[in-house]
């Protein structure tokens, strides 16, 4: 009798490990599809937020700071800029050139904050965006090797909030 609990005891739990396995895959397949939308989407709810960020962050208008210095890099160069310095390089929805995305050719709201194609989609639904930043989160653009060359340090709530 106790050998036919333990088996089934066994199959629930493999059962279980089967149905979160499923729940995460659908969970990161519903994350990997969103797109990028840019900054002014996320003004139509978030007003204060976005007036704040636009006025005072100099990520905001960073985008400006790679058209000036870009004659003077490779394309390879350009290309790590764009990653910090823009929204979405590269990824869907994202910052393709000045010329075809300049909608995009800030560091806008989605850089921290991961792109907004769902949140917007499901109403404002928390879950679809990344709403509680850390410190780790800076770290993406401010780490260590990008700090020492270029003497900034990140700002959790630089300006944009």
């Amino acid at each position: 009798m106790q050998e036919r609990h333990y088996g089934l005891v066994r199959i629930g739990a493999f059962l279980a490990a089967v149905i979160w396995l499923l729940t995460m895959s659908a969970g990161r397949a519903e994350t990997q599809s969103a797109r990028f939308v840019g900054s002014k989407v996320c003004a139509d709810c978030h007003d204060q937020e976005y007036e704040n960020y636009s006025k005072f962050s100099k990520k905001a208008h960073s985008g400006e700071s790679v058209q000036v210095m870009a004659k003077d890099l490779t394309p390879a160069e350009l290309k790590e800029c764009f990653l910090c310095h823009t929204t979405g390089y590269g990824r869907p929805g994202g910052f393709q050139s000045f010329e075809k995305t300049p909608e995009m050719a800030d560091a806008g709201c989605e850089v921290c904050h991961g792109p907004g194609s769902l949140h917007v989609e499901e109403r404002g639904d928390p879950a679809y965006i990344k709403g509680d930043l850390a410190i780790e989160d800076c770290e993406t653009c401010h780490n260590p090797d990008r700090v020492a060359s270029f003497g900034f340090k990140p700002m959790l709530f630089g300006g944009a909030h």
